[in-house]
């Protein structure tokens, strides 16, 4: 049997067995989440004794007298259901040396005290475990390639998604910088916002968060059952189940929209001086409702189908709408030209997806497979409801923020907004990986393999925040010149560049809080069963945002929004982070947040060192160039002495499979 010690910094891109269940048989090792199963032959059990594990829940080496999968040590007894040879004794799932004793689902070494009953006198103390040069077994070597097959398949499908969302980010960056070019930052563009309030709302319900956490976990199940060769279609019969009675509920809430808008503004914005324009935009973007439902539903069954290309690419079909809409209508009607561009790259994001929506929907089958297919799985309601509530709730803190800021002077809905959209940029990006990955979790969790998704979960945490943390760095550090360059032509104004940088500042310091809430909820509705837990930890975080806002907004205007909204966000992660266990997936917090506390302390420090360099010229490319480039070395030379978790072989696979796609 081989015995394979964990490299320090293992590759999940090019390791097999990292985190991955890679290998079936009687004896199981378990080393660094992960197992390497080897089936073992008489010949090896008389040359080599059993190696000792220390792994949660597995029997610890073999013996050859084990069945059922779990063995115990040569000389000890295990749980019932497995053969031994008496001796010691093993609790329930685990191994033990002799003379010790361990609880259920543990292995404890020799000698070790218990506290669930004491060793057998008698018992033997097991040699020294030897290596062996028997070779891997054929089950070993196909599962650790089935491994890493999926391993390369989610780094590709990952980087094909922040490909396309990088290309939606910087559309969304050229909408926002024509907005800002051809209608500045006043009252016209704050009434276009507060009418923006609504498909903002709408992205987070129906594509983003709230419809996506339902919908994923049911496709899933339909998929497996298709792939298990169930009668008639699963998939077509939950489309047929659920797609007409959602689209009665996307038109209705749009309609109730498009009436009620008046309404709606008062509410969002009572500060308007003139809410006229506000209700006209508010009307036009309310169609959103119903083509982001449709592009949400086809995203989610997309993303279950493990296809992620049409679902990553809605996005720029979006903006280009928007973009295309206000410089070819922007002469004629103003900033309502923005607002008419919402509904027509809504339409577009559907678009997009229904050819590959189509490819996954068709199968040759019978109709006698149709009148025999089993009913869809219902949509549970309880479980609709707290995701929409929880994806409401956390969308709210936009609404704060207006509310707040419209009792201020003309153009700070502006800021806020513009700073916003710029610095959650990193966010989005680094989200990218978990939305890749939770279709993945949420299989691992239907079939009972907890650690599995524990080990998904957390190496997401690790590499998402990460990469938010470098981003914010780089946001903090270079602001000024960031929006200087972005934005501050036309009717955007050198004054608008200020108060936009100042806000972004701040902003930043929420970006891992808004990170580790997006990556953290996912876990908790990933096994499709309803809980209130988040919508508490986000209830409790738009409470502390609002009133540290009310307090704030008077001395320090549109900053003292964004500190609130970053100190709101923060709560809420770490309530998240502190609920999971019986509520989610059973992550081990103090390790995550030792994790975390590494790139943290860089980002720190490279802030400061790239905010300083990047003052220094007068030219804002040059000084952005400047400041980002010591960002991104500082923090680099940082996570490396600090051994951040997964950075060092991130840099090994790149220098290892650049060469190697050069010559391939």
């Amino acid at each position: 049997m081989t015995v394979t010690p964990p490299r320090a910094g293992e590759d999940a891109d090019t390791d097999a067995n990292e985190g991955a269940d890679t290998g079936a048989g009687a004896g199981t090792e378990r080393n660094s989440g992960r197992v390497t199963g080897v089936e073992p032959t008489a010949a090896s059990a008389a040359r080599h004794p059993a190696p000792t594990s220390s792994t949660t829940g597995t029997a610890a080496g073999w013996a050859p007298m084990a069945t059922a999968g779990t063995a115990a040590q040569p000389g000890g007894t295990t749980a019932a259901g497995t053969g031994t040879h008496p001796g010691a004794t093993t609790a329930a799932g685990g191994a033990t040396e002799p003379g010790a004793r361990a609880g259920a689902g543990t292995s404890a070494e020799a000698g070790a005290t218990a506290s669930a009953g004491a060793a057998l006198p008698g018992a033997r103390t097991a040699p020294p475990a030897l290596p062996s040069t028997d070779p891997p077994g054929p089950g070993q070597q196909e599962a650790r390639s089935e491994a890493a097959a999926s391993n390369r398949f989610l780094a590709k499908a990952a980087l094909v998604t922040v490909a396309l969302s990088i290309a939606g980010a910087v559309l969304g960056l050229g909408r926002d910088q024509a907005l800002a070019h051809l209608f500045g930052a006043g009252s016209d563009t704050d009434a276009f916002l507060v009418a923006w309030t609504v498909p903002e709302f709408a992205a987070t319900l129906l594509i983003e968060d709230g419809l996506a956490f339902v919908l994923v976990p049911l496709f899933s199940v339909a998929v497996a059952r298709r792939a298990r060769g169930d009668a008639g279609d699963p998939v077509r019969a939950l489309v047929a189940a659920t797609l007409p009675r959602l689209t009665l509920a996307f038109a209705a809430v749009g309609a109730l929209l498009i009436a009620g808008a008046p309404y709606l503004v008062e509410a969002l914005a009572p500060g308007l001086p003139d809410p006229r324009l506000a209700v006209d935009c508010t009307r036009l973007t309310a169609t959103c409702v119903f083509s982001f439902g449709l592009a949400g539903y086809c995203s989610a069954a997309l993303r279950a189908h493990r296809r992620f290309v049409a679902p990553a690419a809605i996005y720029v079909a979006y903006n280009a709408g928007i973009i295309a809409a206000m410089f070819v209508l922007g002469n004629r009607w103003g900033v309502r030209s923005a607002a008419l561009g919402v509904a027509v790259g809504g339409a577009l994001m559907v678009v997009a997806q229904l050819p590959s929506v189509g490819r996954q929907l068709r199968r040759k089958e019978s109709a006698g497979d149709l009148l025999e297919s089993e009913p869809a799985r219902p949509m549970d309601l309880t479980l609709v409801s707290t995701v929409l509530l929880f994806a409401l709730c956390r969308q709210s803190q936009v609404l704060v923020e207006r509310f707040l800021a419209s009792s201020l002077p003309a153009g700070a809905i502006s800021h806020l907004n513009y700073a916003q959209k710029v610095a959650q940029m990193p966010m989005v990006l680094s989200l990218m990986l978990c939305t890749v990955t939770f279709p993945v979790v949420a299989q691992a969790i239907a079939e009972g393999d907890t650690e599995r998704a524990r080990d998904r979960v957390e190496r997401d945490l690790a590499l998402v925040s990460c990469t938010v943390l470098l981003g914010a760095a780089a946001v903090a550090a270079c602001a000024p010149q960031i929006i200087q360059l972005l934005f501050q032509r036309g009717a955007f104004t050198a004054a608008d560049t200020a108060a936009t940088a100042s806000v972004m500042r701040v902003y930043a310091l929420g970006l891992l809080g808004h990170t580790l809430v997006g990556a953290l909820v996912r876990s908790y509705f990933s096994s499709g069963r309803p809980t209130w837990y988040p919508l508490f930890a986000m209830t409790a975080g738009i409470i502390a945002t609002s009133w540290i806002g009310v307090l704030a907004v008077g001395p320090w205007g549109v900053c003292g929004i964004a500190a609130a909204n970053a100190t709101g966000i923060t709560l809420s992660a770490v309530l998240l982070l502190y609920g999971t266990g019986p509520r989610s997936v059973p992550i081990r917090t103090r390790r995550v947040l030792t994790e975390i506390g590494k790139p943290l302390r860089a980002a720190l420090v490279a802030a400061v060192a790239g905010g300083l360099c990047a003052s220094r010229p007068d030219s804002p490319l040059l000084g952005l160039v400047l400041g980002g480039t010591v960002v991104t070395v500082v923090f680099a030379l940082l996570a490396w002495i600090l051994r951040v978790e997964g950075f060092a072989p991130a840099l090994r696979s790149v220098t290892r499979r650049v060469p190697y796609a050069r010559f391939r």
